[in-house]
């Protein structure tokens, strides 16, 4: 299967899981709004999350893969069994010790590091405490299902993993409509959620695991022992987990100062899930496919094939990026009103969430790019120079959002996320490029400068086009001719991209053949 279309593979089925997302947050919107219990629910769901990338996503993705791998080429899949379940031990005792502890630690934590603006509101503080403790027990099911996601997409079964993630979503969205149907409060309401978010957790280890097993692979429970491959897994996994978890680490830090000013913890969440939409379908994607296949050209010593597998990757993410980012900015009225405002959501929401997801757009490249240049460090076993570069980028996220946020309020918040995700991209692909592990490509180059003058050609459309459809994006204009006109200007945009960027050179159809056809080296 070529690159691109396991790239397909893996971002179709992402994409089902985040337009299931929009259903879930426009449910969310109207029940809840950006009133108190949006901002409880949300600040207590943001910490097992946080954990979950930083001990599950990050580390596994960074450091098992290229062991598993590695394990596979010379023992083969009886000694990548064995090298599953002794991690699989470690990992599982190391979860149960975390989640015990954070679980009794959990009111210190709200107060602390989570929610440190609701300290004047006991009964918020009292909800969040409790909220969190029925949910962080989902740390312990998406880590499990991480390790086994990684062994999945290194035997190139990219699906199941990919697929369930749909889970929390479908669950949530059971939740919301069962609290609707019902008349639930918003207290209720945020109740029902939190224990779905623990079902969901649930059904993706069973998917995964299932997945596994038709992988020809079982895994039986080892009691835990600090093996050569473990300590050299954890060795990988620590730095590998900071690094993986920055833009939790960002959005959490973003939280805590947001906690002060009621409703800023919901804009900013409400914003991040479309952004995420081109984030997760691109990023994870990239991030998923690339890191195996890295792994495997080095491991087999085809360098050139590496370098290859890298720059295209690259090249991929700025043309499904860049158009995505300038959308956003030119539409993020448009898809906030259509998608959000109506219930409890209002036309003052509109426009805080709007200006939000706006910046959030400016910084969507550099976000994918990062999926895009880490595998680069993690596939040569090195996860401390990545861990550097996320440090550098928090402390610059954490400096900018003190600074802005009494200045613009949530708006400053995403500017110094977003000017973080930049400069850790800036240093991602200039060392790599210093190493000699990313080759520079002047075609490379040149088709970037073209894709920008496509985008900068799309907006100018997109903006005249905006002109003569607002009268149908109107909150009292009926919701179908809302969705009709918003897809509208996104077909109209993506027509001029494309044409645009095929016609001026930024894109080849040649080059996107060869790519469809390009078959790896065994």
């Amino acid at each position: 299967m070529s690159l691109v279309k396991k790239f397909a593979t893996v971002g179709g089925a992402t994409l089902g899981s985040r337009i299931f997302g929009f259903a879930r947050e426009t449910m969310m919107a109207a029940a809840l709004g950006t009133g108190p219990m949006a901002d409880v629910f949300y600040a207590a769901f943001r910490f097992p999350n946080l954990f979950r990338r930083l001990f599950a996503e990050g580390a596994f993705n960074a450091a098992f893969v290229p062991l598993f791998s590695k394990e596979i080429e010379a023992n083969g899949l009886d000694g990548a069994k064995r090298f599953s379940e002794e991690v699989f031990g470690v990992l599982f005792s190391a979860l149960l010790i975390i989640t015990i502890g954070m679980q009794l630690s959990m009111p210190l934590l709200v107060r602390w590091i989570i929610a440190p603006g609701f300290a004047d509101d006991p009964e918020k503080t009292a909800t969040t405490i409790r909220l969190a403790v029925v949910m962080f027990p989902y740390l312990m099911c998406m880590s499990l299902t991480a390790m086994l996601s990684g062994m999945l997409n290194s035997l190139h079964h990219f699906f199941a993993a990919a697929i369930a993630p749909v889970f929390l979503n479908v669950v949530m969205i059971a939740a919301l409509f069962y609290a609707l149907w019902t008349g639930s409060d918003p207290a209720q309401t945020a109740w029902y959620l939190a224990w779905s978010v623990l079902v969901a957790g649930i059904l993706q280890l069973a998917v995964v695991y299932v997945g596994v097993l038709r992988a020809g692979i079982s895994i039986r429970f080892r009691m835990p022992r600090m093996t050569p491959n473990v300590k050299r897994l954890l060795i990988l996994a620590v730095p590998a987990a900071i690094t993986g978890g920055v833009t939790q680490i960002n959005q959490i830090i973003g939280q805590a100062i947001a906690s002060s000013k009621e409703g800023a913890i919901a804009a900013l969440q409400y914003a991040d899930r479309i952004y995420q939409l081109p984030l997760g379908v691109v990023g994870v994607a990239v991030g998923v496919v690339l890191l195996p296949e890295l792994s495997r050209a080095l491991k087999g010593g085809h360098m050139k094939e590496a370098a290859g597998i890298q720059n295209r990757s690259l090249e991929f993410v700025l043309f499904m990026t860049l158009p995505a980012a300038g959308g956003i900015w030119v539409l993020s009225d448009a898809i906030i009103r259509v998608l959000y405002e109506r219930g409890a959501f209002s036309a003052d929401n509109t426009a805080v969430v709007a200006s939000i997801l706006a910046i959030y757009g400016l910084g969507l490249p550099g976000f994918v790019l990062i999926k895009a240049l880490q595998p680069g460090f993690y596939a040569r076993e090195d996860t401390k120079t990545p861990m550097r570069f996320t440090m550098l980028s928090v402390a610059v996220n954490s400096g900018l959002a003190i600074t802005l946020f009494p200045l613009i309020a949530e708006r400053g918040i995403a500017t110094a996320e977003a000017a973080a995700g930049w400069i850790n991209t800036v240093l991602l692909f200039a060392t790599l490029l210093y190493r000699g592990d990313l080759k520079w490509e002047w075609a490379l180059a040149r088709r970037t400068g073209l894709l920008l003058v496509a985008t900068g050609i799309m907006c100018a459309a997109l903006t005249y086009a905006l002109g003569h459809a607002g009268v149908w994006l109107q909150p009292e204009t009926s919701l179908l001719r809302q969705v009709i006109a918003l897809f509208g200007l996104i077909g109209l945009a993506m027509v001029v991209y494309f044409a645009s960027a095929f016609l001026i050179g930024g894109a080849d159809l040649g080059m996107i053949r060869r790519n469809l056809k390009r078959k790896p080296k065994t």
